[in-house]
């Protein structure tokens, strides 16, 4: 446990922190950064593994901050206390809480899912933006599913904005990060039915069967799907669009698809 109290931006300890924002850092060091009370406490909770945390009291809002803060260095995980101007330098975020810990990124592969008896997926492929990444997240958690399986990334799960958006759920959902390929290889070979979401498709998305063991696929919020999963799908699907618009936001449409597979399930 560290009692020094950091005041420089330039301190060499505050600069390694604020270079994990970059993927290429993140990438060569295994670790990633998880800032804010919420998802700080969250992985935590979860047993990630959790190598130094960071905290500047006067940003605090409340008494929890300071008790998360007494709880890691219970579990004798190295805290550091900072200055402002420090804290700043590191978070990526307007009004910080404080908080910020650095985490030990972990294994992505298909190989360590493990899946229920009748297991529901949502598949998404390219998905460019962080917080659409990790809203995908959150409503990975709140149907749950399964796992999340991202397919030729080109953001990745460890961004500070994903960890943010998806309010710790990144810390529950399973996720496996492949290629297309190896994702559809996948689940062939473990007999999931493939639902590609498409605006093209003549099905609706209430009218496919959902109770056996389903993938759902969505794709990049410019293009969709590729012609590889829109040709290898089981069943394409559509989502009904009343207006001018002929696409919802993919987060939106997973919630849309992924609810009704639950409804199904629980009728």
């Amino acid at each position: 446990m560290s009692e020094e109290i950091i005041q420089s931006r330039q301190n060499p300890r505050i600069q390694a922190v604020a270079r994990l924002r970059d993927r290429p850092e993140r990438e060569s060091r295994g670790l990633f950064i998880a800032e804010g009370l919420r998802e700080l406490g969250r992985a935590f909770e979860k047993k990630i593994k959790i190598e130094e945390v960071y905290f500047c009291p006067e940003m605090f809002r409340g008494s929890e901050a300071a008790e998360l803060v007494t709880r890691c260095r219970a579990e004798r995980i190295i805290c550091c206390e900072v200055g402002r101007s420090a804290f700043e330098k590191m978070s990526g975020r307007e009004g910080p809480d404080g908080l910020l810990g650095v985490a030990k990124t972990w294994d992505c592969s298909l190989a360590q899912l493990k899946l229920s008896s009748s297991p529901l997926l949502l598949v998404a492929e390219s998905v460019e933006k962080p917080g659409n990444l990790g809203a995908l997240l959150r409503t990975a958690d709140s149907a749950g599913c399964d796992a999340l399986i991202i397919c030729d990334p080109v953001t990745d799960v460890f961004n500070p904005n994903v960890v943010r958006s998806s309010q710790g759920a990144v810390f529950s959902v399973p996720v496996a990060v492949c290629s297309s390929t190896e994702a559809a290889a996948w689940l062939r070979a473990n007999k999931i039915k493939t639902l590609a979401t498409t605006p093209a498709a003549t099905k609706t998305f209430w009218e496919v069967d959902a109770k056996t063991p389903t993938a759902l696929l969505l794709g990049s919020e410019k293009d969709g799907l590729s012609d590889f999963w829109l040709k290898g799908a089981d069943e394409k699907i559509s989502i009904p669009q009343a207006g001018l618009s002929d696409s919802l936001n993919v987060s939106m449409a997973a919630a849309i698809v992924l609810f009704e597979a639950v409804r199904q399930r629980r009728k």
